[in-house]
């Protein structure tokens, strides 16, 4: 029978070429070098195959935002300036990650018939808020775990809305520059009296 490591680095191909819905059990074995009854014997089934795939590239994902955010300056400048030096490097991530944030957009759109996947987007969800705590506002979960989420909520709608954007039209989304500008322009208002 085929290798698991071959199939699950086959179906992550598969995966950013095709898509999830886009992509056949065939298209997995030809990409492993393996039969279709490996699929079975390792995996059960071709959605259990690229579930994992998925889980395996989700968190490849997390490690890349976490490598994308640790590669700039020091913690030098202003809060205004580290902020719009940190959203310039996501920002230009996207183009790396493109295949990464189409899958999940796809399958958020499908997350009612997919409620195997519910659960797992549910737990990346919670560990990505309280990571872009820790990672943008260097805040301790442990601290004030309420905080942590409320701060890693804004984040992870944040970087949802512009990967979106980034998705749609990379000519027309918003630059790090903008985000700074508009934070400016809002954050006033929301000051405690």
């Amino acid at each position: 029978m085929g290798n698991r490591e071959d199939l699950l680095a086959g179906a992550r191909r598969c995966l950013m070429e095709k898509g999830y819905s886009g992509t056949t059990a065939r298209d997995i074995a030809t990409a492993a070098g393996t039969s279709l009854a490996s699929i079975g014997y390792h995996f059960r089934s071709t959605k259990a195959l690229l579930n994992a795939a998925l889980v395996d590239a989700m968190e490849e994902w997390g490690k890349e935002i976490e490598r994308t955010l640790a590669a700039g300056p020091a913690l030098g400048g202003t809060p205004a300036q580290r902020f719009e030096a940190t959203w310039t490097r996501i920002i230009e991530s996207f183009a790396r990650l493109r295949p990464l944030w189409a899958i999940q957009f796809e399958l958020i759109a499908q997350m009612d018939r997919l409620p195997e996947l519910r659960e797992a987007f549910a737990t990346a969800n919670r560990q990505a808020k309280l990571g872009l705590a820790a990672l943008f506002e260097n805040l301790d979960p442990a601290a004030d775990p309420r905080k942590a989420m409320a701060v890693g909520a804004f984040y992870q709608a944040l970087l949802g809305g512009m990967a979106a954007q980034w998705l749609v039209d990379p000519d027309e989304a918003p630059s790090a520059a903008d985000l700074a500008e508009a934070l400016r322009t809002i954050a006033p208002g929301l000051a405690a009296p």
